[in-house]
């Protein structure tokens, strides 16, 4: 977090009051399926006269709570109106990204998105329009401006301020790199606590416009050079080690888009993190794909995931999803995780597996109470954890803590962890118990036909002690209220914990199929079968049949695997975080029906790819294998969902409590 330099060099001079003069609630959604909720504020007595709007976002009451008790302040972006770039998507700026980016961001720590109607930095939309002219003649942004008798900015935020006065937001952060929008805000008696950097959203198209900001009025930018190549996104500077990195520089990750500064956890520093967008987390992802298949037959040679793998999912900062930023996580959402999950499985089912698992667990593990994070998070944001409920073991109590017993089967990234998370039941009460895993004996039992290469092998303990701070009542760990939410502002760690448990084998399932498909094109537009007069399997009428049919297949997995996650998301986004019954009923329902769906794909592209595909050597051989194990999940299982589904959408109630 950085002070705007000029922000104690300008007199204050407070603006005049206004007044709220109505609200609405309003569900956005964006082109990349991003949602929010945001109560859309309107004003009486603005200075300008102009209809601008304030979007209340994410646990903005809390925010200005924390403020009045000294805390740094709500999130704050001021957006000035931009109809080519928010509305058309137009490159010639980054405004369309930075607002999206706002929204996600201020959602998730609470504060408010003022959508001002400063057109073309207070010029006008025609005016702008004009200056876009000039600007395809040689002058850059500023120069445009002066040509046509404006000034370089002529945004006053007087009107901005009277809406955050009229929020009580006079303490907040500033989501900007513009030092103008600060020393102004606090030239009008606001206290601008800290201005957070934002995104910068470069390409071809808009490289030389933020070069003009970055040179002309001090925007705290870091950008390749100007004429150079630019491959996508490059991130802002921020304060701290990793100061002025610029993506793909030496020393970033690859598909840094942004800098993030993280809210401070209550058991930590604030920490700058470097968080990707959704789809820079999947361009990651996606690179690590041909490594996956090329390392798939050892993969499942091993057992467990290779050590290449495991280093390349912790360079591209996979097990940072779900993890919470307040600790050095990525804090994203339900939509990023099942699409990390579904494109790992278009490399390796294995991978998937376990890389979903130990993503999901990480989320676990900050649900839990202060203690237990201070310990598990001491030594970085993603900590890795086995986790098995089947059968729970037996619970004790003792002096300080529980003794327990049992032996767990289906420990999911056991090869991988340096913790265990273990049910144990202590009477009626099912417990949680967080567990060294070197306090564990593991016992090596995964010889199966699928899936080979998770590892997930069984867990056995006697007589182990867990102490207090390390055992949590199930039911509080999984509800909307569980300990970790009290100290994290992510939304998806106050959501209700059921819903996400359900949702890897059918990304993995889905994911599979469609690696299925390709590797079945591939075949059939080069390959000759016995006894045709065709001279490759696709001039065959009946193979172009079949491919269709297999393609058919794997949009309808991908149509209800989309509805799932549909349903899950809008319940997540409500507050409270509720899910009726026909909810669950639809979404289970339509996670198991894209489950029967992308085996039946995977079916039908093995009864038309030959005998040679049969061969160990064949991944398609594989890939059936590992969805015919994935089926066998309890959520893929057709029969026992299909009944409970039907009573939960029949509002008869589920007579399976953990459905």
């Amino acid at each position: 977090m950085t002070l705007a330099p000029e922000a104690t060099a300008m007199p204050k001079v407070a603006a005049p009051s206004a007044a709220v003069r109505s609200r609405v609630f309003v569900p956005l959604r964006f082109p990349d399926g991003f949602e929010a909720v945001a109560e859309v504020l309107t004003f009486s007595g603005l200075a300008d006269g102009k209809e601008h709007l304030l979007l209340a976002l994410g646990e903005w009451q809390e925010a200005l709570q924390g403020a009045a008790l000294g805390g740094a302040g709500p999130l704050v972006r001021l957006h000035s109106e931009c109809l080519t770039g928010d509305v058309f998507g137009s490159q010639r700026c980054d405004c369309g990204p930075q607002l999206r980016e706002a929204v996600e961001r201020i959602a998730a720590e609470g504060g408010f998105l003022l959508y001002l109607r400063q057109e073309g930095r207070g010029i006008g939309l025609y005016s702008k329009l004009d200056a876009y002219a000039l600007q395809d003649g040689g002058l850059d942004t500023y120069a445009a401006n002066r040509a046509l008798g404006h000034g370089d900015d002529e945004r006053d935020y007087t009107a901005a301020a009277q809406m955050l006065e009229a929020m009580g937001a006079g303490t907040l952060r500033l989501l900007s790199n513009n030092p103008d929008k600060a020393a102004q805000l606090t030239g009008l008696g606001l206290e601008v606590s800290g201005q957070v950097a934002t995104g910068v959203h470069a390409s071809a198209a808009n490289l030389r416009y933020l070069a003009a900001k970055r040179d002309h009025t001090g925007h705290t930018l870091v950008l390749p050079s100007v004429g150079g190549p630019v491959a996508g996104p490059v991130a802002g500077p921020v304060a701290g080690p990793d100061a002025g990195r610029v993506a793909g520089a030496p020393g970033a990750a690859a598909g840094d888009a942004r800098i993030d500064v993280g809210t401070a956890s209550r058991a930590g520093a604030r920490a700058a993190v470097a968080v990707p967008t959704h789809d820079e987390m999947l361009d990651r992802v996606q690179g690590l794909v041909p490594g996956l298949r090329e390392r798939a037959a050892e993969t499942e040679e091993l057992r467990r995931i290779p050590d290449a793998t495991m280093a390349e999912l912790h360079a591209a900062e996979v097990f940072h999803v779900l993890s919470p930023k307040g600790g050095g996580g990525f804090g994203m959402g339900l939509e990023t995780y099942v699409e990390v999950v579904r494109r790992l499985a278009r490399g390796c089912a294995s991978t998937a597996w376990s890389a979903g698992h130990l993503i999901e667990h990480v989320w676990m593990l900050a649900r839990w109470p202060r203690e237990a994070q201070d310990e598990v998070f001491a030594n970085g944001p993603a900590p890795l954890a086995a986790a098995t409920g089947a059968p729970a073991g037996v619970a004790r109590k003792v002096p300080g803590g529980y003794s327990i017993s049992g032996r767990w089967t289906f420990a999911s990234g056991v090869m991988h962890a340096q913790w265990a998370l273990l049910a144990a039941q202590h009477g009626d009460v099912r417990l949680q118990c967080l567990v060294p895993l070197a306090d564990v004996e593991l016992l090596d039992v995964w010889q199966t036909a699928g899936l080979r290469g998770t590892g997930s092998n069984d867990i056995r303990a006697g007589n182990l002690f867990v102490p207090e701070h390390r055992t949590l009542d199930w039911e509080l760990l999984g509800a909307e209220t569980n300990p970790g939410s009290l100290l994290h502002a992510d939304p998806l760690i106050h959501t209700p914990m059921g819903a996400l448990l359900n949702m890897v084998a059918p990304a993995a399932a889905l994911g599979s199929a469609e690696y299925a498909l390709d590797l079945f094109r591939e075949l059939i537009m080069v390959r000759k079968v016995k006894h045709t007069v065709e001279s490759r399997q696709a001039d065959s009428p009946l193979a172009q049949v079949r491919y269709a049919h297999a393609f058919g297949l794997a949009a309808t997995a991908r149509l209800h695997w989309h509805e799932a996650v549909r349903v899950v998301s809008g319940a997540h986004a409500r507050r409270p975080s509720t899910m009726t019954e026909p909810d669950r009923g639809q979404y289970r329902l339509s996670l198991a029906l894209s489950g029967e769906a992308s085996a039946e794909a995977v079916r039908v592209i093995m009864l038309g790819s030959g005998g040679s595909v049969h061969r160990l050597s064949h991944p398609l051989q594989r890939i059936q294998r590992d969805v015919n194990v994935l089926m066998n999940h309890a959520a893929l299982t057709r029969d026992p969902v299909l009944e409970q589904a039907g009573r939960g959408l029949l509002g008869l109630g589920f007579s399976v409590p953990s459905f």
